[in-house]
């Protein structure tokens, strides 16, 4: 577009109505909440989609259209925004469209974090080289399922979450992959030193090759493609192509350029107001209580809480229930040989004055621990047969004095069942 073409206004926004920045998860959800007076602008050319399901994707397991999200009833844009014109209440895009809007959600998400290593920018224009791949969007998950034949070697740099999620989808489609992780053990911030043994073997055992307390320094470009990937001691690993699974960092470029408050991510009081009481945030980008989640469940929680805030009614007289944090669970399904079901919350490792309740069974490899602090449940790790993850989870979530009996989470851990019996008033934890 040349700088003399005009804007051009959406003629089916409303003038005073919601807009959403961002098509993800959080933005969606709310666009989709909020019914067809909602205009929604995402850049990707993609349908909305969960990306929680990449690496479903990205294993074969599911097509991209069985991730896709439910259509927003309202207008959708494919387009990227490029200012908010807080004065005048307008959103300017890259495509000349300029939208007014009465509320303004920002849901910009996050972006891959790209480490600082030695060949990774050589290119002048920031194109990563050839056959170095972030893994983050639905672009990236299909042009790193196009790259990958059985037998091509890949390194995976970051073993949290996101960095186990792809070594096992890549080592489904036959590649043989190596899993770098700089931190003394595998997704260090959910699991505990046992469970993550656990899920180190899981990996091993499909033929990934594991490596911990391994710091990556450099990549080695080879007429402009990845050949090599260079550790801090020296070791040259071999490859075809490399991973990048870094973790994720607010997306807050936008915001920063309207004046916003930003630190993390854009700050967000109870009622997801950011420092423009007309401009809200939700989502990866969003900072609440001083914490930014980067995670699924968090930001269906913004969401929910807001579409429920900017669509009640005053004269209603029952205000909205305002967002006040969510206690996270992280949910992993590793498939065979020998699948794994994990799931882990709150805070794994014990203080010195805790109690800790630990069942391991080699033979049906299952492992449970739960950590109790002043007589309540703060964390916990299940591997295996994950029965008791829902009444688990919920005594955390409601964070409850556990029923006083001398073996309570004994009980709990092998009769699942027993939590809500105790909350009914029937038999209780630990009884007979």
């Amino acid at each position: 577009m040349t700088s003399s073409a005009q804007p051009r206004p959406v003629g089916t926004a409303p003038a005073h109505g919601v807009v959403v920045i961002g098509a993800g998860l959080a933005g969606a959800r709310v666009a989709q909440r909020l019914g067809a007076g909602t205009v929604l602008i995402g850049e990707e050319e993609h349908a909305p989609y969960n990306r929680v399901l990449l690496a479903e994707v990205l294993a074969g397991r599911y097509g991209p259209d069985v991730i896709a999200l439910p259509s927003a009833p309202g207008t959708v844009l494919r387009t990227r925004a490029v200012r908010v014109d807080r004065a005048g209440r307008r959103v300017h895009c890259a495509d000349g469209t300029v939208v007014p809007y009465g509320t303004l959600v920002l849901a910009t998400g996050s972006n891959p974090v790209l480490p600082p290593l030695r060949g990774l920018f050589a290119h002048a224009d920031g194109e990563l080289p050839g056959g170095v791949h972030a893994f983050r969007t639905m672009d990236d998950c299909l042009a790193l399922s196009a790259a990958v034949t059985p037998g091509a070697r890949v390194v995976v740099i970051g073993g949290g979450l996101l960095g186990v999620s792809a070594a096992r989808a890549l080592a489904r489609r036959g590649a043989q992959v190596v899993l770098t992780q700089q931190a003394e053990r595998l997704m260090e911030r959910q699991l505990d030193p046992t469970s993550s043994k656990l899920v180190r073997r899981h990996l091993t055992d499909l033929g990934v090759e594991v490596h911990t307390e391994c710091r990556v320094r450099g990549v080695g470009v080879v007429d402009g493609a990845v050949r090599r990937v260079e550790l801090a001691d020296g070791y040259l690993l071999g490859t075809d192509l490399a991973v990048l699974a870094c973790g994720v960092r607010p997306r807050t470029g936008l915001a920063q350029a309207a004046g916003l408050d930003v630190r993390r991510g854009i700050v967000v009081d109870d009622l997801l107001r950011t420092s423009d009481p007309h401009i809200r945030a939700v989502g990866d980008c969003a900072e609440h209580g001083g914490r930014v989640y980067g995670l699924a469940t968090p930001a269906v929680e913004q969401a929910d809480a807001l579409a429920a805030l900017l669509a009640q009614d005053p004269a209603d007289g029952t205000p909205a229930r305002p967002y006040t944090g969510t206690r996270t669970l992280t949910r992993l399904t590793l498939p065979g040989p020998g699948p794994l079901d994990l799931a882990a919350f709150g805070d794994p490792e014990p203080h010195p004055d805790d109690d800790v309740v630990q069942l391991t069974d080699a033979t049906r490899g299952t492992y449970r621990k739960v950590v109790v602090r002043g007589g309540r449940l703060v964390g916990g790790v299940l591997l295996g047969e994950l029965g008791a993850v829902g009444a688990l989870a919920r005594a955390w979530e409601a964070d409850d004095p556990l029923p006083d009996d001398d073996s309570p989470l004994l009980h709990l851990l092998t009769h699942p069942q027993a939590l809500e019996l105790a909350r009914a008033g029937e038999t209780p934890i630990g009884g007979r």
